[in-house]
């Protein structure tokens, strides 16, 4: 049960704000799912309490987040990268979430600008004025940022803008706009958790930031076991040595053991392969879906 101000009645809880739509969305409440909270069953659910384990969330959208995290309304917030250092809100990045990377770059029309120095007293269109405006100062380069708030590729041939900055994939949308990608990578982003700037931390967050850690590592990692001749032991651990280091006991086999170690998920097939050439067998991968380190 909440009060009107969207407080828990059962006490203070962590007040943590999600992204409502967008690519941001179902990744977010995706995580929050996998650590433990509930998520909303309905898109039509603004505020979500979740009492048992001390948080409530509120559903925004994302560009907002960081402001309402900012301003202290909100304890936490998850957002992109991008959209909190364009709100230029009092908030602080806490903590990479692993997903919704994207990467900003300048695009101008073929042949017409060479680099970033060449973008002074242009024309740039994008929908992040405040991740453009800071890049330039940083590079020492004046020119006029516009903002708009989508269809950022049209503005130079409508006659809006010089050069745009924007996301960037492939590149293909750009091509088919006549245009090329310029200079250095502006940005690299992704969601991220958001804290308020300067404030203590606020009652629950350890917890609550130790669960995000130990999903991103479960999805970051598998768990990996074999056995192993005893003379190979050494040599196997150097090609698995888990986090701290892997694990070995005594096999009822005179001469062997079993080994257990974590091991990077996108490595598992390689390690597999060196630990079978090594003389492993029975080399056995499972998921890890919750972990603390």
């Amino acid at each position: 049960m909440t009060t009107s101000d969207g407080r828990s009645s059962g006490g203070a809880c962590l007040r943590i704000a999600v992204p409502n739509k967008g690519s941001l969305a179902e990744p977010a409440r995706e995580i929050l799912r996998e650590a433990g909270y509930r998520q909303r069953a309905e898109n039509r659910e603004l505020v979500l309490a979740d009492p048992e384990n001390g948080v409530e969330f509120f559903y925004l959208r994302p560009r907002d987040i960081a402001l309402y995290v900012g301003e202290g309304t909100l304890d936490l917030g998850i957002t992109g990268r991008d959209l909190l250092l364009d709100s230029a809100a009092s908030a602080d990045e806490m903590l990479g979430l692993g997903f919704g990377g994207s990467r900003f770059r300048f695009a101008a029309p073929t042949g017409t600008v060479g680099s970033t120095a060449d973008l002074a007293g242009l024309r740039i269109a994008t929908s992040y004025p405040g991740v453009v405006r800071r890049y330039l100062e940083e590079q020492g380069v004046e020119a006029t940022v516009i903002r708009l708030d989508g269809a950022v590729e049209s503005a130079v041939r409508l006659g809006v803008a010089d050069v745009i900055a924007d996301v960037v994939d492939t590149g293909s949308t750009l091509r088919q706009a006549g245009l090329e990608i310029i200079g250095d990578i502006i940005l690299e982003s992704e969601a991220v958790l958001v804290g308020r700037s300067g404030e203590p931390d606020p009652p629950g967050l350890a917890v609550f930031v130790r669960r995000l850690q130990g999903v991103l590592v479960a999805r970051t990692y598998v768990m990996m076991d074999y056995d192993i001749p005893n003379d190979r032991v050494e040599a196997a651990s150097a090609v698995t040595p888990g986090i701290e280091s892997p694990t070995v006991s005594p096999l009822h086999r005179e001469g062997w053991s079993a080994v257990r170690a974590m091991v990077r998920r996108h490595r598992a097939q390689a390690v597999m392969d060196e630990l079978w050439d090594l003389g492993a067998r029975g080399i056995l991968v499972t998921d890890i879906h919750a972990c603390r380190l």
